[in-house]
């Protein structure tokens, strides 16, 4: 069997005094679509943090494709070994953020040039087709030489999707990419997330409050609280017949604010 593309073992995670995540212990399979959902504060963004090397442990280990993120071991590496070592496996992970951190005074395709020639060495011309290809697949191809101030949210997302595109990751995460936007623009961004589960074998992890989204966009679901799996399953278990009472609360509020599963 192929190594899972994401392993979480009992990873401890403090913020000063404050546990963050519990011993987590999660695996997500090459291709596998995973959404996160919990309350804000149960760990979710932290868990992208860590992949994104953001963030250090406490304890535990995390690994892509089997090979350490973080680990024990990685204490006894010099400085230089440990950077090296995290540069090399950052290749490997994309993330889209809350906000687009698009660089304002660079046009749009600018922007998506940047990181492949600046990491992996393409040249102009060759990153710039790269480009071209990836705003297409967005639909921001017309606007490829504007400047983000000229850009709705939508569009700087569906942008920063494509940015995060450019350097042919093998796991993208997604931490709340809708929260920022203007409901009428939510659709637009959704519409380019579900069309990259569809078209690409990518492994994707999605911390969202969209339930109606995780719902149509996951493999599986981990219900977080308190740093804890309290319980995971197919996205029709967990959302129609959750067992746990904490996932049944936190349901129930979601459908009390208003909000579709």
């Amino acid at each position: 069997m192929a190594a899972p593309m994401v392993q979480f073992t009992d990873v401890r995670k403090l913020y000063g005094a404050h546990p963050v995540l519990n011993d987590l212990s999660f695996s997500v399979s090459p291709g596998e679509k995973l959404a996160l959902i919990g309350a804000s504060g149960s760990g979710k963004t932290t868990i992208l943090r860590i992949l994104m090397t953001l963030e250090e442990i406490e304890g535990g280990s995390v690994a892509i494709q089997g090979s350490p993120l973080w680990s024990p071991g990685m204490a006894k590496l010099s400085a230089r070994q440990r950077e090296t070592q995290l540069h090399e496996m950052r290749r490997n992970i994309g993330m889209v953020f809350q906000q687009f951190n698009l660089f304002p005074h660079m046009t749009v395709v600018r922007n998506v040039t940047l990181a492949p020639i600046l990491t992996q060495g393409l040249s102009q011309a060759a990153a710039k087709v790269l480009a071209m290809e990836l705003l297409d697949m967005v639909g921001m191809a017309h606007k490829a030489d504007a400047l983000p101030a000229e850009l709705s949210g939508g569009q700087k997302q569906r942008v920063a999707i494509a940015r995060a595109l450019a350097l042919k990751p093998k796991v993208m995460l997604f931490d709340e990419v809708t929260s920022a936007l203007d409901p009428e623009l939510v659709e637009e961004v959704l519409n380019v997330m579900r069309k990259l589960a569809v078209e690409t074998d990518m492994t994707m992890l999605l911390v969202t409050h969209e339930m109606s989204f995780a719902r149509d966009f996951a493999d599986r679901v981990l219900f977080l609280d308190g740093g804890r799996i309290v319980e995971e399953g197919p996205p029709k278990e967990i959302f129609s017949n959750p067992q746990q009472e904490r996932t049944k609360q936190f349901l129930h509020k979601i459908v009390a604010a208003g909000l579709s599963l």
